[in-house]
């Protein structure tokens, strides 16, 4: 068997200075056996995702170097943006990719909290699987209050809760209101995929996207709600337009494609959008995918076959992934960009 793969995915607070992206990027560069093989800025977030893939304790190794340099070159006292936020390096879960599960990467949550604590005393909450009680799974719990809270949570101005407080870290300092808290925990592999509909308006696409998402629709009768659930598992969506191209998306998360895959929601979106009248026209991948979520698309599209090569251009063509631009899936599947990366 060969050796294990795990991906680590920070989210730091800013998204619009290239010079401090680079350099905390750069941070987290150059370790032996560790790739950076993504990194993603959004202006009107101030958030950038960074995806970091290869060995374990070479990731370990590299996540810490970045939260480092982050709480050295963010400065969260006067950080703005429209994303839900309490650190400079917000969250920072780890994922199985290949040859590893949820148990390895919860022992590199554990190590890397524990270094985060001891070398640079920065609080530290641990969420998802990592958790250390299952109320404090929900990444949403823990951030309740976003960054704004933290100093009356650590210093007991709010009333105690098992929420409350960080696994590490107590007080307030100049460090700790610089920095913020870091959340590293450990996550399924998120998939954000897009299913295009031949309207311009997204009237269909935000039906189906409520429909679709695992939240459902609230629905209000008076002062009275009563929230539906939705159609699929471990879905995130929503419809918006996408006026460059003339169309519109169900843009989706599928935060656990072992539970819901990408066929899956193709399949589901095109259902419901032609019960309105209205066409798929392929789909988008946002960043990467594991191989399994592309031979399981390419079973589903062309169940005859079995080569691996063969699977995945039946995978890209039944879900019509190269609708938007050129399509490579040697860059796009997970497992073959990191491997790539290592060599």
């Amino acid at each position: 068997m060969s050796e294990p793969l795990v991906a680590c995915i920070p989210n730091i607070s800013e998204g619009q200075d290239a010079s401090i992206i680079d350099a905390i990027c750069d941070a987290a560069s150059g370790i032996d056996g560790c790739a950076l093989i993504g990194s993603e800025p959004d202006p009107d977030y101030n958030r950038t995702v960074i995806t970091l893939a290869g060995r374990p304790d070479s990731v370990r190794e590299a996540a810490f170097r970045l939260i480092a340099a982050a709480a050295e070159l963010i400065d969260m006292r006067v950080h703005t943006g429209n994303h839900p936020r309490m650190g400079a390096v917000d969250v920072c879960p780890f994922v199985p990719i290949k040859n590893a599960d949820a148990t390895l990467c919860e022992e590199l949550a554990a190590s890397l909290g524990s270094k985060v604590d001891a070398e640079l005393s920065l609080p530290v909450f641990y969420y998802g699987s990592a958790a250390s009680h299952p109320d404090r799974t929900a990444l949403s719990a823990l951030r309740r209050g976003e960054y704004e809270s933290l100093e009356e949570r650590m210093t007991g101005e709010v009333e105690a809760s098992i929420t409350r407080d960080p696994d590490y870290g107590s007080g307030w300092n100049v460090r700790h209101a610089r920095f913020g808290a870091v959340a590293i925990g450990v996550r399924p592999i998120l998939v954000a995929y897009n299913v295009n509909l031949t309207e311009s308006d997204a009237a269909v696409a935000k039906k189906v996207g409520t429909i679709v998402r695992s939240s459902g629709r609230l629905i209000r009768n008076g002062d009275e709600r009563m929230r539906v659930s939705g159609m699929l598992e471990k879905v995130q969506g929503m419809g918006v337009p996408l006026e460059a191209h003339g169309i519109s998306q169900v843009s989706m998360n599928l935060q656990d494609v072992g539970v819901t895959d990408m066929h899956q929601a193709f399949e589901a979106v095109k259902s419901l959008a032609s019960d309105h009248g209205v066409d798929v026209d392929g789909s988008e991948l946002v960043g990467l995918a594991p191989l399994s979520s592309f031979l399981a698309a390419g079973r589903w599209y062309s169940p005859n076959e079995a080569e691996e090569a063969a699977l995945i251009e039946a995978a890209v063509q039944g879900l019509g992934l190269d609708r938007l631009g050129l399509f490579n899936p040697n860059e796009r599947i997970i497992e073959y960009a990191v491997e790539a990366a290592l060599q």
